[in-house]
């Protein structure tokens, strides 16, 4: 027996870690940031001055040093929890604080006015439910981490088989984390299509009440209301949609992290109710169809971006593919625009004397 061995937590301070980590990410947040390994991948290009290789090189040493120093539950958890902290619930705080702190200059980029106003006269004002909304929804993202965990320890000591997500010193190929996202994203508009029909709309489904009395109780989205909802609704709508794909293909963490960071951004603006949006993404499209959704008593747009909708005819209002030409329209005249400026900015050349 080898004295210096160091003894394996027993599964009930494994637990109890899982517990802790919301607490320890307010304690030590720097921590959190630094499991969080797609974030270390875009600091170090930004932050120094080396080739790309040399900077790769660092990134896999700061990869291989957190892995081997830490837990790859603890990596797991606090990099999950930090990716939708920083690509959700930070910019929806930022956002609630926009519209609540500046309601005037606020109602000029909502594409409702003042009904989309967290303390709008609609939504009963500053005495309202926008902070109960807020809390529920948090609440409801970390019910979704804590259930990511709970996997992970029945997989890893319960059942003693390999993790639900692959965590290791290796890094995934560019190709491989293409293909992976590609695929995952595919499969989650398949599932949420299928999950928010069948389970929160269909007249037999013993959650459809409760969907319609939370979610559908909101007069007009704002960014906080992504995630709110009854918690069986919420991990039917959100987060088996999204966890299943990455539980199915079994996602290196570093794709996971980014699939997780790409969902996020998708729920910051296509609830937003802002009708001013990154162009290039298709975004107004999809917060278009979610507002639709949300506004039209759920006859329709059940899918995360609208494809799925598109197929089965079941889109409100415009579909993806009108989205796609629109895009390359809008495209097509800014290249237009870009082009004559610069045309417009040579000097002509002299004419030939004859």
């Amino acid at each position: 027996m080898n004295i210096f061995q160091s003894a394996q937590p027993s599964l009930l301070e494994r637990s109890w870690l899982v517990v802790r980590y919301p607490y320890d990410v307010v304690r030590h947040p720097l921590d959190a940031l630094l499991s969080v390994p797609a974030l270390s991948f875009l600091l170090i290009p930004t932050f120094s001055s080396y080739s790309t290789s040399l900077n790769l090189l660092f990134f896999y040493v700061t990869w291989s040093t957190l892995i081997l120093s830490n837990s790859p539950l603890k990596v797991e958890i606090l990099g999950t929890l930090g990716i939708r902290v920083l690509f959700y619930l930070l910019p929806a705080l930022g956002f609630l604080a926009f519209d609540t702190a500046t309601p005037n200059l606020a109602v000029k980029v909502k594409e409702h006015g003042d009904a989309a106003l967290p303390v709008g006269e609609e939504q009963g004002g500053r005495k309202g439910r926008w902070w109960k909304i807020a809390l529920i929804s948090t609440a409801n993202v970390l019910l979704g981490v804590a259930i990511q965990s709970s996997v992970e320890l029945l997989f890893t000591d319960v059942l003693h088989i390999r993790s639900a997500l692959k965590v290791s010193t290796s890094l995934p190929m560019p190709w491989g984390i293409a293909i992976d996202l590609i695929r995952g994203l595919f499969l989650r508009e398949i599932l949420s299509y299928v999950f928010h029909r069948y389970a929160l709309h269909h007249p037999d489904s013993p959650l459809t009440e409760y969907h319609i009395d939370w979610q559908h109780s909101i007069t007009a989205p704002y960014t906080f209301v992504a995630n709110y909802d009854h918690p069986l609704a919420y991990i039917v709508r959100v987060f088996l949609p999204t966890y299943l794909p990455a539980l199915l293909f079994r996602f290196h963490l570093l794709t996971y992290h980014m699939y997780l960071a790409i969902v996020s951004l998708e729920e910051t603006f296509a609830y937003s109710g802002y009708n001013v949006l990154p162009s290039g993404l298709i975004l107004g499209g999809i917060a278009r169809r979610q507002e639709k959704h949300l506004m039209g008593e759920g006859k329709g747009n059940y899918s995360c971006l609208g494809i799925v909708d598109y197929v089965a005819g079941t889109t409100l209002g415009e579909d993806v593919l009108e989205d796609v030409r629109e895009e390359a329209e809008n495209n097509h005249v800014r290249e237009r625009v870009k082009g004559r400026a610069k045309g417009g900015g040579r000097k002509p050349k002299p004419r030939s004397r004859s």
